[in-house]
């Protein structure tokens, strides 16, 4: 499995995949789950993709296809499109071209090729955006109510995200609470490890400004590891105990019962 996060922010975009492909307890890989296309001062793409790792690679090789061969070929291609969501629908046409691929494999087996994406970035001429991209190849985007995607093994990195993330976050915070959210999904789930990519885009750049792998005995992440530990036992033990004799004593209700003590 995997785990893959995006962030959309009012100053940009931040992004952020596992990279570890299990294929059973003694058959480990590690596989960039992220992709990134870039004209600098045009366009910044950027894929995260998590599922069935035949369907994800034909993706990836699809799209690579038609952007080399849109020279000659004439066809549109992920680099010149008009629009973030014009390329959205390239991504989801790319996917449901790989599925017929594999129509044969698919139909025999179809739990086995569960895919899903995360796409987002900036074209010149219009804001950054972020999209989630199903297996289906449809695709929803985010909003000022909802600013994050996640795919993949995402229940345990989810309630710190929707605790804190907001839209006017600045870069270096929504960084660390992506890294936070990986945090407790790596905690908590073997088939998500490490490394992680990360990758953080600055609005109206049209450039990538920080892309990195964050291996495991990064000096950062295990400070943010440790301190993010220390700081919720420090706030457990703040918070006061449960007293279950107040409770079972309440008056007018009988909690054994399981209703309201007669009046009388």
């Amino acid at each position: 499995m995997t785990y893959c996060v995006g962030l959309r922010l009012d100053r940009g975009i931040v992004f952020a995949s596992d990279t570890r492909t299990n294929a059973g307890f003694d058959n480990i890989a590690t596989f960039s789950k992220m992709h990134v296309w870039e004209r600098k001062g045009d366009r910044v793409l950027v894929l995260l993709s998590a599922g069935n790792l035949a369907i994800t690679q034909a993706v990836i090789s699809l799209i690579d296809e038609a952007v080399d061969a849109q020279a000659t070929s004439g066809e549109t291609s992920l680099m010149d499109t008009a629009t973030m969501f014009q390329a959205a629908r390239l991504i989801g046409d790319a996917i449901r071209a790989a599925f017929e691929i594999e129509k044969e494999a698919v139909a025999a087996n179809p739990d086995l090729f569960r895919s899903s994406f995360i796409f987002g970035g900036q074209i010149a001429g219009e804001d950054p955006r972020l999209f989630q991209v199903y297996s289906e190849g449809n695709f929803i985007e985010t909003s000022q109510d909802t600013p994050f995607f996640q795919i993949g093994e995402h229940k345990y990195g989810k309630p710190i995200l929707d605790r804190v993330a907001a839209p006017a976050m600045r870069m270096g915070e929504a960084a660390k609470l992506v890294l936070l959210s990986f945090d407790s999904t790596l905690r908590s789930n073997l088939s998500v490890g490490m490394p992680i990519d990360l990758l953080i885009y600055r609005r109206d750049t049209l450039e990538i400004g920080e892309q990195r792998r964050i291996e495991e005995n990064d000096p950062y992440f295990r400070k943010l590891s440790a301190g993010w530990s220390e700081a919720l036992r420090d706030a457990f033990a703040r918070i006061d105990e449960y007293d279950g004799a107040d409770i079972l004593t309440t008056p007018d209700f009988d909690w054994i019962a399981g209703k309201r003590r007669d009046a009388s």
